[in-house]
């Protein structure tokens, strides 16, 4: 499908398998297996916010965000807006008024693989942004462009309706299809990683409890007591 079309309706992942996913964290759910990481190029504009959502999408042309506009009527409670652009662009594609509309949709956050201004509006409106880049220069309402179709984002593939995982590690993409898989696999990654940090807490050493002392002695590693003269 492509340029030109707005896709009203997308599938989404059950609520509470997004919640879990948020609360697993992007590191997590990313080492849970078959996620794809944005590029760490995509920040986050502020500091402590965990989210997960159903992607909504969105292609635009570069220094274009009159889809970004298009696509708010079809933005539902707990979607994250992902914003993609068709060739590189830093341009300031969304700001304060842009947020005030997705907020009162129900978004939850946006990803987007441009720029972003009026930062300190959105650092205090509570609505948490990753972005490529900071950057004032404005936008044109000109171009054609799709709402809910797959787009390229950061260097990773995002349909509409995976869900977007993201905090201060960035941001990762979790296909729709394969939700429950990963949130599983994410819980016993939590449940394993307690038991590890019980274990240092009392002061054992990583390299024992991973089994890292014998790796090391066969890659020739030697333990002395002095740098030898």
């Amino acid at each position: 499908m492509g340029d030109g079309v707005v896709v009203r309706k997308v599938p989404r992942a059950d609520s509470d398998i997004v919640a879990g996913l948020a609360e697993a964290g992007v590191a997590t759910v990313h080492e849970a297996g078959g996620t794809a990481l944005l590029d760490p190029g995509i920040r986050p504009i502020q500091e402590g916010s965990r989210i997960a959502g159903t992607a909504v999408t969105v292609s635009c042309a570069p220094g274009d965000n009159i889809m970004v506009h298009a696509a708010v009527e079809v933005i539902e409670p707990g979607d994250v807006l992902i914003v993609a652009t068709t060739s590189p662009s830093k341009h300031g594609m969304f700001g304060e008024l842009l947020a005030t509309s997705v907020m009162a949709r129900g978004c939850v956050g946006v990803v987007i693989d441009a720029g972003v201004r009026d930062v300190s509006d959105l650092r205090r409106m509570g609505l948490p942004v990753w972005s490529l880049a900071i950057h004032a220069a404005g936008t044109v309402k000109a171009t054609a462009g799709s709402v809910n179709v797959p787009v390229i984002c950061g260097g990773a593939t995002v349909a509409p309706g995976d869900v977007v995982v993201a905090d201060d590690d960035g941001v990762a993409i979790v296909e729709r299809e394969r939700a429950v898989e990963v949130l599983e696999a994410a819980r016993l990654r939590l449940e394993r990683e307690e038991e590890v940090r019980a274990r240092l807490t009392t002061g054992e050493l990583g390299v024992d409890l991973y089994g890292f002392r014998e790796r090391l002695e066969g890659m020739g590693i030697r333990w002395i007591d002095h740098l030898e003269q």
